[in-house]
Parts: structure tokens; C-alpha cells; sequence
């Protein structure tokens, strides 16, 4: 859909690391940057006889080509430009199709050019990807251009190709940190582009002449990593891998497959705005689609030792942890979408740790280590274990705590989320079996999860004093929405039994969280709303864990609670949305889409996702989507190009329940 401005635009996003972005209305106004907000330059341009105009990247000397409009659809950007002798677009294509685990790995985005002439003239272009991309420092480089002949099911193409001359993969571990590992590719199948690497610049180039009235040509930009994650001290490269021998490899089918692959992510895009069209019209469809590849490119696909598919997020701009159960969980509505196996890939790696001796608590963990390295929880530590310099940016590694034995004492406990964790992992995993109509994927936890669930039991119905996912709000007492959490996660459970047959087990679980709901409703009732806290009506929050009820259709909480609360946050919305709760004015874009899932009509929800489009559409802060901001002024607070924008997708996957 053709866009008026967003905060930052997707050009070429494969995973954390590999992920450039325009921030900026027009494509020549600013360099590209990584979401991040490091600058990685990139810089296009157009010579039309003797004259050069830059369409790409800082515009720094050069006049321009006028940009008329920018078009964004779920896997594609398109720019077109124009002025008195030619009309030129600009289209850049991850093609993240979620049916399809290696597209959604192969490291390739397609850059194609189209020029359209006005008049008789010479026209040739010039792209150039300079060394931010692989390098944070001034170290020396690497490089080179060669051509990759044709072979079965593979294309012919001619590439450039840049790195550090010392290559240390997984060389560091961070936050808002880039990769200084790896190499990065730039491609064309045009027999006649030149493709080059300069050392002097620190950049690889491809020049491609259009002489033709109307001409297309394409290019690939890539990334090889070497390395992707390191998985309980197994040296896990990319799914990718597994099906290609070397990235050229992947780079050559990727131009063999071209037409296929970019026929079907047209076909994804279509269907995914039209079905956000019907539920939302435009705003909603805006925030489909500026959501889409930011919340799959947020994560790392591979695999374990066994084949297993495992999906990792990154927790970018918030402290780099991966694997986090908190940002999986809102996450999760995309993914479900299209297939469950992604959200069992981010659930076997915390199964994986729950179960290590380092782990002695009752209830399930935050996450499994810090990006790349998935290894062991790094949140809420001790602080006798915090000795040297672990900040994200920093880059150091953490130590494998995964390896180390009962009694460590590597965690402290105020710093956890028990309840939410438990109830996080209890409803992901019964979700994902629900839709796959069978609970074998949860047979080997069973003995865990009913842990977890006679954890919330005995400490979900009134909290204590902890974090929940939205930490950065406090600790907190008497948390409601928090206990409507640990409700969901029993009848999770509750749900989880049936599949396996054990219907009396069943019945008793949906019977306790039937009676804890029921509880629930007195005593966090205040009136026309629901509390923030027990005990204070005067206090409300956004109730977003309520959705999983209409989810399951457990019928566990009465109407008048979802009638008052959503009737509540329009009442309660501010110019760029509905504030988390009564503390504070910023909120989560992720869960006011959750509760416009829950609205009585399309008109009630309407108004809840509206504001938080005008957010994205009107910031000044030019992060990638960032997901906590303030309601009034519009600015973000924290958090840019994470998963959890896999929220927005929550309203289509209530409608798919029908």
C-alpha cells in the first residue's frame, strides 16, 4: 500500500543482524541504518546522459530524482521516482514467506531496478554497499569480484563480496550492537554489470545499463554469516545451510527461483491486506504491513543436533537476551498464522535450559542466553556474577551458566517472572498443539508444565511483588492482569490434558481456573472498569491476557468484563493510543492490538488500532516500529525493530478461529 510516511522503512531484512532500514521520508535523505540506528550505507544512483542524480543514501553533493511515492507491502518496498526524461523504481523484496522455512533463512533480498524513458537517453545506475555492514571499527578488508557460472537449478551471475580480513564469528554478544563477522554479497544476473569491489572505499558496487525504452534488471544483496548461533555449545550455522552447499549456492538459486518465489510473496502480500483490510480497513492494514518482516527478522532460524527446528529472537534495544519467553509470547499470533512449528522453535531451547541443573526454581525461565549465544539465562542475575564489563555494548560473552551445577546460586530472585513465565510457556505450548489438533509435542514436558501449573496454583491468583513482561514499569503487587495470566495458563494446562486423553485430569484443571476466574471478577471489579491491583479501583490497566479465553472459548470470564474494559480503553485513549495503565501515559503497541482483538464490533476496535497507526505514521523518532512509546507526544521510549510487533497479527488470528 502506498504510504505517507512511517517512522522507518524495511529495505533489506533478513535477521537481527542483516536488517537495513530507511529512516527517513524520502530514500535520499539519510544513509540507511541498521534498526539498531547505526548507520550502514548504502548509496544508489541514476546517471541520465551526463547528468548523475542520487535516489539511495545521502544525497550529500549530488542533485536528486524526485521521489514520488513509497509503496510497502508485507515482504516488499518500493520507491518510484521520476523527473522530466525518466520515471525510475526501486524495489526491494525479502521474501520471508512463512510456509517456507529456507526462504525464510536464505540471506537474499531481491533489489530490482526498473527504468522507464522519457525521452531518448543514456541511462546506467550505480549501487553501492560500503563496509558498515560488516565491520564495526576500522579494521582491514577483504574483497573481491568474480563471476558464478550456471548450474542445475542454479543461475549464472556475476558478484562482489566484502569482510574482515580477521574473522571471528560470534566474535561478541550484545544489544544494540551490528555484526563484524561474515561477508556480504551483491549480485546481478545481468550478463553485462559490472560488479566490483573497492578496497580504497570499503565498498562493493554493481553498475547496470538500461537501453532499452522500458528495462528491468535485478540484483541480490546477501549476507553469509558463517556462524548463527551458538546453541548449547553446538556451532549452529543457518537453516539455510542445510540445503545449499555455500552462499553463493543460495545466491544463485535464489536468481534461478526468482519468478516463483517473488510470484508467490505477491500473492501473500494481496491476500494478508485484503484480510487486514476486512478487519481494520487501512490503519490496520498499515500495521500489517509494517510489521510483517520486521517480526520474523527479529529472529535466527536453525536447527539442533537433532533436526529440530529452533527459532530464536533477539531482544533488540531492550538488553539482546534470546530466546526471551515475554517477547515469544506476543509475538506469537504471526506465527501462528502460518505455522506452528516456528513457535515450537521458541519454546524447545527454553524446555531445553528449564531442565539443567543450573535451574532450581519451580517455575519457567526468562530466556536462554544473551544474542548469539543461547546458553543459558542471563536475566535477574546475581550479582556476585555480574563481575566484568556485560553491558550490551560491550560485546562480551557471557559464561555458558547452562553448564553450571545445583546450588550455583546464579540467579536472584526478585529479578525473575515467575508467574509470567509459567503462564507464557503454559499457553504457548497449548496453543500450538491445539492448532496441530494433537498434544504429542508437549509429551515430553508434561511433568514440567504441571509444575509450572501447580506453581500458579498456589501463587497466581493475588501475586506477590514481581515482574511481569512489561518490566520496565517495576515491580508490582496484586497485579490483575498478571493473575488473569496465571488463570489462562491453568486452563492452558486444563486444555493440554484433554489432548492427552486424561479428561478427568482435564476437567479438574478447568474446573480451578473456572473458580479462580470467578474470584477474579470480584475482587478486581471497580465499577465501569477492572483495577490495575486488588484492592485499588481507582487503578485500571490494559487487560491484554483476557484474549486467550476467547481464544480457547473457555468461557471463564462473563461477558460484562470484556464489555466494561474494552468500553474503558476507548474512553481512555490519548492521541497515539491507550496508555498500558494508570501509572504511567506510554503503552505497548503490541497489546492494544490484543485487546482490539477482543472488541464488541469492528467500529470498537477501530478506534483502539487508529491512534497507534498515527503513531507510527507521525513520530519523529525514526526507529523501526518501536513498540514502547508515549501516548501523548508520540516519541518512543524503547524497544525498536523487535518481534513482539508479531502482536499486531492477533486480531487475524481471532478471525481465522472464526
Amino acid at each position: 500500500m502506498k504510504i505517507k510516511r512511517a517512522a522507518s522503512i524495511p529495505l533489506i531484512v533478513s535477521d537481527p543482524y542483516f536488517s537495513v532500514w530507511s529512516p527517513a521520508d524520502a530514500l535520499y535523505e539519510t544513509d540507511t541504518a541498521h534498526w539498531s540506528g547505526c548507520r550502514q550505507k548504502i548509496r544508489g544512483y541514476v546517471s541520465v546522459d551526463e547528468a548523475v542524480y542520487c535516489f539511495m543514501g545521502d544525497r550529500e553533493f549530488h542533485q536528486v530524482i524526485e521521489q514520488k511515492y513509497v509503496d510497502v507491502t508485507a515482504t516488499a518496498t518500493e520507491y518510484y521516482f521520476e523527473n522530466e526524461k525518466i520515471g525510475l523504481t526501486v524495489r526491494f523484496c525479502s521474501p520471508l514467506l512463512l510456509d517456507d522455512f529456507t526462504l525464510v533463512s536464505r540471506p537474499c533480498t531481491y533489489i530490482d531496478l526498473t527504468v522507464h524513458k522519457k525521452t531518448p537517453c543514456n541511462v546506467h545506475t550505480d549501487f553501492l554497499i560500503y563496509s558498515d555492514l560488516v565491520q564495526r571499527g576500522d579494521d582491514r578488508l577483504v574483497g573481491g569480484s568474480n563471476r558464478k557460472a550456471q548450474g542445475q537449478d542454479r543461475a549464472a551471475f556475476g558478484y562482489a563480496f566484502m569482510g574482515r580480513a580477521a574473522q571471528r564469528p560470534l566474535g561478541n554478544s550484545g544489544d544494540n550492537i551490528t555484526i563484524d563477522w561474515g561477508y556480504a554479497y551483491l549480485a546481478s544476473d545481468d550478463e553485462k554489470a559490472v560488479l566490483t569491489y573497492d578496497g580504497g572505499n570499503r565498498v562493493i558496487g554493481c553498475r547496470m545499463d538500461f537501453a532499452g525504452e522500458q528495462e528491468t534488471k535485478g540484483m541480490i544483496a546477501a549476507y553469509d554469516d558463517l556462524l548463527s548461533i551458538n546453541y548449547f555449545e553446538e556451532w549452529r550455522k543457518a537453516y539455510w545451510t542445510e540445503r545449499y552447499t555455500d552462499i553463493l549456492d543460495a545466491v544463485g538459486a535464489a536468481f534461478f527461483d526468482r519468478k516463483e518465489v517473488l510470484a508467490r510473496a505477491e500473492t501473500l502480500d494481496g491476500d494478508l491486506f485484503q484480510k487486514a483490510m476486512a478487519f481494520g480497513g487501512e490503519d490496520y492494514a498499515f500495521l500489517c504491513c509494517l510489521s510483517y518482516r520486521h517480526s520474523i527478522a527479529a529472529h535466527k532460524l536453525v536447527t539442533d543436533e537433532n533436526g529440530e527446528v529452533i527459532f530464536l529472537s533477539k531482544e533488540n534495544d531492550s538488553n539482546g537476551c534470546i530466546g526471551t519467553v515475554d517477547v515469544s509470547y506476543p509475538s506469537v499470533p504471526l506465527f501462528l498464522l502460518y505455522q506452528t512449528e516456528y513457535v515450537k522453535g521458541m519454546l524447545r531451547p527454553v524446555f531445553r535450559f528449564a531442565a539443567c541443573d543450573v535451574w532450581e526454581y519451580d517455575f519457567a525461565p526468562h530466556d536462554v542466553g544473551r544474542y548469539p549465544y543461547a546458553w543459558g539465562q542471563v536475566y535477574g542475575l546475581n550479582k556476585d556474577n555480574r563481575k566484568g564489563d556485560f553491558s550490551g555494548e560491550s560485546g562480551d560473552v557471557f559464561p555458558p551458566f547452562y553448564m553450571y551445577p545445583q546450588g550455583s546460586e546464579v540467579y536472584d530472585f526478585r529479578d525473575q517472572m515467575p508467574v509470567e513465565e509459567c503462564g507464557n510457556m503454559l499457553i504457548m505450548t497449548a496453543v500450538v498443539c491445539l492448532l496441530d489438533g494433537s498434544g504429542d509435542f508437549a509429551v515430553p514436558y508434561r511433568e514440567t508444565l504441571k509444575a509450572w501449573t501447580k506453581y500458579l496454583l498456589e501463587f497466581g491468583a493475588d501475586p506477590g511483588e514481581q515482574l511481569c513482561t512489561d518490566d520496565f514499569a517495576g515491580h508490582l503487587s496484586h497485579n490483575v492482569n498478571l493473575s488473569v495470566k496465571a488463570v489462562m495458563g491453568i486452563e492452558a494446562y486444563a486444555r493440554l490434558a484433554a489432548l492427552w486423553g486424561e479428561e478427568k485430569e482435564a476437567q479438574e484443571y478447568h474446573g480451578l481456573a473456572a473458580a479462580m476466574a470467578a474470584d477474579w471478577e470480584k475482587r478486581a471489579k471497580a465499577e465501569d472498569h477492572y483495577a490495575l491491583v486488588f484492592g485499588s479501583p481507582e487503578t485500571w490497566s490494559l487487560k491484554y491476557n483476557l484474549v486467550w479465553d476467547k481464544f480457547f472459548d473457555s468461557g471463564l470470564f462473563s461477558g460484562e468484563v470484556y464489555e466494561k474494559e474494552l468500553a474503558y480503553y476507548v474512553e481512555k485513549v490519548n492521541e497515539y493510543g491507550t496508555p498500558l495503565d494508570s501509572r504511567q501515559d506510554y503503552t505497548k503497541s503490541d497489546w492494544i492490538l490484543w485487546c482490539a482483538a477482543m472488541a464488541g464490533d469492528r467500529e470498537q476496535a477501530g478506534k483502539l488500532i487508529a491512534p497507534v497507526a498515527h503513531y507510527l505514521e507521525k513520530t519523529t523518532t525514526r526507529y523501526p516500529f518501536g513498540d514502547w512509546y508515549e501516548t501523548v507526544t508520540g516519541e518512543y521510549c524503547h524497544f525498536k525493530g523487535r518481534s513482539v510487533q508479531g502482536g499486531i497479527f492477533m486480531p487475524l488470528l481471532m478471525e481465522s478461529r472464526g
